[in-house]
């Protein structure tokens, strides 16, 4: 099982060794994605990783495409000045590889590497000091998927799409750049390689995950890889992440209570702005929403199972007018909330209250702290692990309606965040958490579209008060394991930061009315730029 499992003070798995990815194929390939969606799950799982991309290196030190030399991209014979630039950048991005094993342990590098004496001069280097190289090619002759890519990524990149320089396609129309892009890609096929060579090993995806071929590849986290590799994928898809609606029980684990009227209210009105906004941002796809299935995951709690139910009326062909959507509905008994112990229905004052040594230790390490009988949100995370698999391989849209502490933990995963951050995320009913993953990282927002009980836990918001004017503390969690009081948050240190930073866009406000960021208790969560 793979979670945060092996955080350590070095970040180094003992056995694994340090691990060069290199990354392999023509443009447009699919390479970033799967860079990028590798390092998120290793650092997931406590492994200190990072991408470093050839192409991102050049646009730091550069500048995009419009300052380049005209040859700099072209094959064949190449002026000095190009030559000189093209090694400064290729000397460059490799100490960076260098500096980054000094403490770290997996580098992915970002390349089109396409050239059999290429990778061979990339491979003898780092394993003549030790380092593991594993060649990772990515291959396509899906027509469709490289377009896909193409419009969705090479059309996007940073390389035309920052607001500080005028890059290459910016103001093209958009069949022309992938006319142009095409015509970039043939340029390279002419002196590309494939991945052959028997003395190193190698990873060949094919089409993005529908074959994968593999050479020489040993040990427990190599094998890790091998096995996320084969449940990823790139085709476009939203995730979204809910909160469940009130109940008649608030604040037990071991009562397993329906929704009250407030809650059916709420389920509705999540129905209503969930389906209004895929409806669009499907349309602005091209694609027919009533066509286009929605996959709908709950705990099997009853609170978070009938909160789909109203998503499964819209779904009836006898309603008037016909189905309005298309669902599927499954329970997963892994995604129940976090298990409390005994302190199940204390509230946090209590527990600090009744247990003073384990609230110390608790409020030291919220992370990895487990109370006598309970989960720890480690524990959760184990737990968890095979969900996420899953939710990697999900090829449709998702909506996730579960409980706060589940969807912190997948939240955090799916962003970058660190574990440490993961007890502290604020998570409040009435948000729809909205998150695309992208090449280059996610786009994610937080979306408000509901105010009842159960949203807030202070004196701010009037309805959340009891009639004697004294807040009402007694319905924004099910159970107050998963509240945010007394989870600090931990220093975070600078690969912690790193990772953040990497998430091409965080939890922002979205176009609906009054727009909620996902926030740490007592802060903002931090955000890249």
């Amino acid at each position: 099982m793979v979670a945060p499992l092996y955080t350590t003070a070095s970040g180094l798995l003992f056995h694994a060794g340090k691990i060069l990815v290199v990354t392999v194929g023509l443009p447009a390939r699919g390479k970033t994605h799967i860079s990028r969606a590798l390092e998120r799950y290793l650092r997931w799982a406590g492994v200190k990783t990072t991408v470093i991309s050839l192409g991102d290196y050049r646009r730091k030190t550069i500048g995009g495409a419009q300052r380049l030399p005209p040859d700099y991209f072209t094959l064949g014979e190449k002026t000095t000045d190009t030559e000189a630039l093209r090694k400064k950048c290729l000397e460059g991005c490799e100490q960076l590889i260098w500096d980054f094993f000094k403490d770290g342990q997996v580098v992915i590098y970002d390349a089109n590497n396409g050239t059999a004496g290429q990778r061979r001069r990339v491979a003898e280097k780092f394993a003549s000091a030790g380092i593991h190289v594993i060649f990772l090619e990515s291959i396509c002759d899906d027509p469709s998927i490289i377009e896909r890519n193409i419009r969705s990524v090479k059309i996007s990149s940073p390389d035309v799409q920052s607001s500080r320089l005028q890059w290459q396609y910016r103001g093209w129309n958009p069949d022309k750049a992938v006319e142009d892009y095409y015509r970039r890609i043939k340029d390279h096929e002419k002196n590309y390689e494939p991945v052959e060579e028997l003395d190193w090993p190698h990873i060949r995806i094919i089409n993005v995950g529908e074959k994968i071929l593999v050479n020489a590849i040993q040990g427990y986290l190599q094998s890790r890889i091998i096995f996320f590799l084969m449940n990823i994928h790139n085709r476009p898809r939203t995730i979204y992440f809910a909160r469940s609606g009130h109940s008649l029980i608030e604040h037990s684990y071991k009562a397993d209570a329906d929704l009250s009227d407030v809650g059916w209210e709420y389920a509705e009105k999540l129905r209503d702005f969930v389906l209004e906004r895929r409806e669009k941002s499907l349309k602005q796809r091209g694609i027919d929403p009533k066509g286009s299935r929605l996959a709908i995951w709950t705990s099997a709690r009853r609170r978070a199972h009938h909160t789909a139910w109203p998503f499964i009326q819209a779904a009836d062909p006898k309603n008037p007018g016909g189905p309005r959507c298309n669902v599927r509905v499954i329970e997963k008994p892994q995604m129940s909330e976090i298990n409390p112990g005994v302190w199940d229905g204390l509230t946090p004052e209590q527990a600090r209250k009744y247990y003073p040594q384990e609230w110390e230790r608790f409020v030291k390490d919220p992370y990895s702290f487990r109370a006598p009988r309970a989960e720890s949100y480690h524990d959760l995370s184990v737990r968890l692990e095979p969900t996420l698999i899953e939710l990697e391989r999900q090829q449709e849209d998702l909506l996730i309606i579960g409980h706060a502490s589940v969807i912190r933990c997948l939240l955090a995963y799916l962003i970058g965040l660190p574990a440490s951050e993961i007890p502290a995320i604020e998570v409040a009913r009435g948000d729809l958490y909205e998150v695309v993953p992208a090449s280059y990282g996610v786009e994610s927002h937080a979306l408000h579209f509901w105010d009842g009980p159960g949203r807030r836990h202070d004196a701010d918001h009037p309805h959340e008060l009891t009639p004697d004017g004294t807040p009402n503390q007694n319905n924004f969690y099910e159970n107050y394991a998963e509240d945010t009081r007394g989870k600090r948050k931990a220093t975070m240190t600078e690969e912690d930061a790193e990772a953040i930073r990497n998430a091409q866009h965080p939890l922002d406000g979205g176009s609906s009315p009054e727009p909620t960021p996902m926030t740490s208790h007592g802060q903002a969560t931090p955000a890249s730029t």
